[in-house]
């Protein structure tokens, strides 16, 4: 079993800055993918950022060059730096970890961008 914990999520205004984390625990593999997604009601979930093992990282078109994914392989641990917030931005945010032909997800952290 793999369990994801996801934490930085709050209320912020336009133009600020959040940090996402997620703690991974459990069996974990060599070689897996973690992402960060989002989704905003009455939207389906879409990928916000990827990265490999090996770091190479992966934006979703409306978020590259404002956000930045990073990941820590000996902690089993992904960061997501959000800058420059756009109310667009408002969603819950879910923690991915994908592995042997599976994904496993967190319990989600919202992140409300509003003045």
């Amino acid at each position: 079993q793999v369990q994801l914990v996801e934490s930085g999520g709050g209320l912020v205004q336009p133009g600020g800055s959040l940090r996402l984390s997620c703690a991974a625990s459990g069996s974990i593999f060599s070689g897996n993918v973690m992402a960060w997604y989002r989704q905003a009601p009455g939207k389906e979930r879409e990928l916000v950022a990827s990265i490999t093992s090996g770091g190479l990282t992966s934006y979703g078109p409306s978020v590259k060059g404002r956000f930045a994914i990073s990941r820590d392989n000996a902690k089993n641990t992904v960061s997501l730096q959000m800058n420059s917030l756009k109310p667009e931005d408002t969603a819950v945010y879910y923690c991915g970890l994908a592995q042997g032909g599976l994904r496993h997800w967190g319990q989600g952290t919202q992140v409300t961008v509003s003045s």
